[in-house]
């Protein structure tokens, strides 16, 4: 009985809870009773849980691969074929380089971005190509820079410029992808987008030739809003145009209507108000409100320790945004920035906190107020002069300040690889200056061996040419002493031959 029981109930006893436990158990109680067969069916109980393990995990395993399977194919890898492939769908496509840093940090984001766009019913279809491995195509394209995202939409191409985020990325290619002028049927429709929407754009009116405008600076500036047509009764009872039809823009609380003759070109007019009149100001919406062309009044302030001079100088600024829009919404943008990090960077130089400053982004000038703005009135009185000329500027694009940014650039990239990691600076670079170092005294040393190899040469030659000539004047006094003694000898020949002469004669 207890060899059948620990055959065949054994393992029906063991699929309940803690299993390893209940197994050990068992081989403790049963172990001495146990038959051969017996002990070798209690071994293979306790081996059933990690064998059981090792199929859960063969099965997780493989799930995963088709997980990632299915994730890599709503990415999908292009090649040079796309260019003949892309007309037929709504692409949104990173161009990237294996060794770009950037796009390695984007490459998780970009596959969240192809799940959520799928699994929402998106008709924007995401993929990648190494702009690198087809540089063909990725010229033609426009691409200067990696990561690069463009939506490509028929014939058109859009570049995104937004933040690198999942979330700012399927927005883009949301408003993107659809209609450039999306329709307002009711007024209900027409609040929600309110609320939605801090700035928002609306054609009123029917068929004409400012509408095709219109059309044609939705296709264009798609890329940072959003543009609606709508008739006037869906519009609120308090808005008033003096004619239709006209281009309105909502924001700020109020709205203002588009004047072709003040106001310029539409086009114009709507990259200037995309933007509300007043907003906090960071690196990249300064980058984006550089496109406008408009001057940037900034109140430089310290939120995180907020004094009673920063909450004035912020209502200062917001004050002269709405009640002198008119006097100065055509060249200036309003806001606050959170510290002056960027803004020193920016300028090179320091700028104290609470202070203000305006920014000419098109050609890196800046002006600061000569003394302290104390008052409304002074604070007017300033970008006045700014707007006449009168201020004086400070920075610019000049080749003096283009060499000190490449000095500016390259000290703040030193301190900051000593302040996250100084042994990775001391190694980066401690390295190239000790074998620079090691080669310049290994040159100085080469010149003064082959200087002292010289005058010792020159030494050389000097004393073979005194020992050359002592020997010349040894040999010539040698000479000196034994001419006498030759001429002896023929003096001496000359008389013994005299006697003979004599005889003979």
């Amino acid at each position: 009985m207890l060899k059948k029981r620990t055959q065949s109930q054994v393992q029906k006893y063991l699929f309940g809870p803690d299993n390893r436990t209940r197994c050990f158990r068992f081989h403790a109680a049963f172990h001495s009773a146990c038959s051969d067969k017996g002990f070798t069916a209690c071994i293979s109980c306790l081996m059933f849980p990690f064998r059981a393990m090792a199929k859960v995990k063969a099965t997780l395993v493989c799930a995963g691969l088709f997980l990632c399977s299915i994730v890599f194919a709503i990415v999908e890898d292009l090649d040079d074929t796309f260019k003949d492939t892309r007309l037929d769908d709504v692409w949104l496509v990173d161009f990237y380089a294996p060794w770009c840093g950037y796009c390695k940090k984007l490459e998780p984001i970009w596959y969240d971005v192809g799940a959520e766009l799928k699994s929402s019913g998106s008709p924007v279809r995401v993929g990648k190509m190494d702009a690198t491995a087809y540089s063909g195509m990725s010229s033609e394209f426009g691409v200067r820079g990696y990561p690069t995202i463009k939506l490509l939409k028929g014939d058109l191409a859009y570049n995104y410029k937004g933040p690198r985020t999942k979330d700012d990325i399927i927005e883009f290619a949301n408003r993107v992808a659809g209609p450039a002028v999306r329709a307002l049927p009711s007024k209900q429709m027409f609040d929600h987008m309110m609320k939605r929407h801090d700035v928002l754009f609306v054609y009123v009116g029917g068929e004409s030739p400012l509408k095709e405008k219109y059309i044609d600076v939705a296709a264009e500036l798609i890329v940072y809003t959003y543009f609606f047509s709508a008739s006037e009764d869906v519009l609120p009872e308090s808005v008033t145009l003096p004619e239709l039809p006209s281009v309105v823009v909502f924001k700020d609380g109020s709205y203002f209507t588009y004047n072709e003759y003040t106001d310029g070109s539409l086009s114009s007019w709507v990259n200037k108000e995309r933007f509300r009149s007043y907003l906090q100001i960071d690196g990249f919406t300064l980058y984006e409100l550089g496109e406008t062309g408009k001057l940037v009044a900034i109140a430089v302030i310290n939120e995180k320790d907020p004094t009673e001079e920063s909450g004035r100088l912020k209502t200062m600024i917001q004050t002269v945004a709405k009640d002198y829009r008119e006097h100065f919404n055509r060249d200036f943008q309003f806001g606050h920035m959170d510290g002056n990090d960027y803004i020193n960077s920016l300028i090179m130089g320091e700028v104290s906190v609470p202070s203000i400053i305006i920014l000419n982004t098109s050609n890196e000038q800046y002006f600061l107020p000569s003394q302290p703005v104390e008052t409304l009135e002074q604070l007017v009185h300033f970008i006045n002069s700014v707007l006449d000329g009168s201020a004086q500027a400070q920075g610019g694009d000049g080749m003096f300040q283009r060499v000190k940014r490449v000095a500016f650039d390259a000290k703040s990239t030193v301190m900051s690889v000593f302040r996250s990691s100084p042994v990775l600076g001391c190694f980066l670079f401690g390295l190239p200056l000790g074998v620079i170092s090691l080669m310049c005294y290994g040159i100085c040393t080469a010149e003064s061996d082959d200087g002292q190899e010289d005058m010792e040469l020159m030494k050389r030659e000097d004393d073979e040419d005194e020992d050359e000539q002592d020997e010349d004047e040894r040999l010539q006094t040698t000479g000196e002493l034994e001419g006498p003694e030759e001429n002896g000898e023929e003096e001496d020949g000359q008389e013994e031959k005299n006697p003979d002469d004599k005889k003979d004669d």
